[in-house]
């Protein structure tokens, strides 16, 4: 009995690969083998990055933080602990947002705080 051999779903698999590979240079978006690699390699990066991305983020609303708090004589350690001994529950996120677009309202936490310690 010859051998049977399921083309449809072998092909649905490489095609699969290949499209997600749309948009890679050369052979990695045209060859079945290179392509699966550098897809795979590319997952790996996009599982890693996911998780740098909120490292980053925070580093970076940290920093607005700092700087805004310093124009208003506290450093970012300081004000976040006193942000916790006034029971103030915003996060770092929306702090660097009232620090960036909305200063008068950085302010009015950084008096309220100031008025607390």
């Amino acid at each position: 009995m010859p051998r049977s051999v399921n083309h449809v779903a072998s092909r649905k698999r490489r095609k699969k690969i290949l499209k997600a590979a749309r948009g890679y240079f050369g052979a990695r978006s045209k060859v079945y083998t290179v392509a699966k690699n550098a897809l795979e390699k590319g997952m790996v990066y996009a599982f890693r990055d996911r998780r740098n991305k909120k490292r980053a983020f925070r580093r970076l609303w940290i920093a607005r933080i700092n700087a805004s708090a310093r124009l208003y004589g506290f450093s970012y350690s300081r004000l976040i602990h006193a942000l916790k001994e006034s029971q103030i529950d915003l996060n770092r996120k929306v702090l660097a947002d009232l620090a960036m677009n909305h200063p008068d309202t950085f302010q009015a936490v950084i008096n309220h705080v100031r008025g607390k310690s």
